[in-house]
């Protein structure tokens, strides 16, 4: 069993109130991730679990017993922190089976549970090496073999690949996502980084200000975040938002807003658009709208910077009379487009969001119905 539960958790330091209030259901078996920008609580929050930070109000339960006061050790939590914090003196082996040892697990007990874990972690060729002849990879392996070999009820992951080259990062969120189907274990863990968020998590808990602004699954929380932030925060590029233009502002910037089915949504604030849901075309800039063209309608744009990845390509574009710069992630083309080169916008998924003054989501919407009623 490993059900974690947060009711009311607050945290304050001096006058600062750091975690405001949170509650939070973790199954049993689950791996969720605590996402946000740098300062919103989230390892605060792991911190307060793992019994390193005194939780000022409120409660934690694990499996239905009341942890407040429980030891770290008593709590049946495993933490791995962002630094390694192996011991340098001691061998692979000797790290991973030291809290064993202080325990009083017996030595042949002890060695068979580090080469158990040592094979699921597929390290059993490094138990004689020291710390310092391994790889960051290897090191992180072996602090998660460490956590590992308590038998936790609970594994607390606090960034625990930010110190890892791009590439190695990918594999180790791969790795991690397999230890967790083998083991079942319910797992915690903290990230700023949205695709880790996104690609490991059976759901996400979304940090912001010592709050939670939402939780739900990946693909939930994409496609119906409760609010604006939710929808800047996960996402790469971010989403497009637009702000509702004013009278005096230019027409490019009134038939964007038409274009993501403003009509619609008399009580919207914003609205938002993600970056792969836009075409992109050559075209003179100058170009007049048909209105009964059965063309999809499209709005005038200019080139201010383009990305091109390989396989795909990101264009940031200036659309007169709005103030921030539209996205657009579009498949690689034959002919690139270079900065400066004038192009006609479109909607090619119609899957706008809207949001209220408070920045509130309203709904779901489609751009498409909007424009052909």
């Amino acid at each position: 069993m490993g059900q974690v539960t947060l009711r009311s958790l607050r945290k304050r330091y001096g006058d600062h109130e750091v975690i405001q209030g949170i509650d939070l259901e973790v199954r049993d078996g689950e791996f969720i991730v605590f996402v946000g920008p740098s300062g919103c609580g989230k390892s605060t929050t792991l911190r307060m679990i793992a019994g390193l930070e005194e939780i000022d109000s409120g409660e934690l339960l694990i499996d239905g017993v009341r942890a407040n006061e429980q030891r770290p050790a008593d709590r049946g939590a495993a933490m791995v922190f962002q630094s390694y914090a192996l011991y340098p003196h001691m061998t692979v082996a000797e790290n991973m089976g030291f809290a064993l040892k202080m325990a009083g697990v017996r030595r042949a007990e002890r060695d068979e549970q580090v080469r158990r874990t040592a094979e699921v972690l597929r390290i059993t060729d490094l138990l004689d090496r020291t710390p310092r002849q391994l790889s960051g990879g290897q090191r992180q392996r072996v602090a998660i073999g460490r956590a590992i070999v308590r038998k936790p009820k609970v594994f607390l992951f606090d960034e625990p690949l930010s110190n890892l080259d791009a590439a190695l990062r990918v594999d180790m969120r791969i790795e991690l996502t397999r230890l967790h189907q083998q083991l079942g274990t319910t797992m915690i863990y903290v990230t700023h980084d949205q695709v880790e968020a996104m690609t490991m998590g059976d759901r996400i808990a979304v940090f912001h200000q010592g709050r939670i602004e939402q939780v739900g699954t990946p693909m939930a929380l994409y496609r119906q975040p409760a609010n604006a932030f939710v929808a800047g925060f996960l996402g790469a590029p971010r989403i497009n938002m637009v702000e509702r233009p004013p009278a005096s502002a230019a027409g490019a910037a009134r038939q964007l807003w038409a274009l993501l089915g403003g009509a619609g949504w008399p009580g919207a604030a914003r609205l938002g658009i993600r970056p792969e849901h836009l075409s992109v075309v050559p075209a003179p800039a100058d170009a007049p709208i048909d209105a009964t063209s059965a063309q999809p309608p499209t709005v005038p744009a200019t080139v201010v910077l383009a990305e091109h990845l390989g396989d795909v390509s990101l264009l940031h574009l200036q659309v007169d009379g709005v103030q921030d710069l539209i996205a657009a992630k579009l498949p690689m083309a034959r002919v690139p487009l270079r900065n400066g080169d004038a192009v006609r916008l479109g909607v090619q998924s119609p899957e706008t969001l809207a949001f209220d003054a408070q920045a509130r989501a309203l709904a779901s919407h489609s751009a498409e119905a909007a424009l052909h009623p």
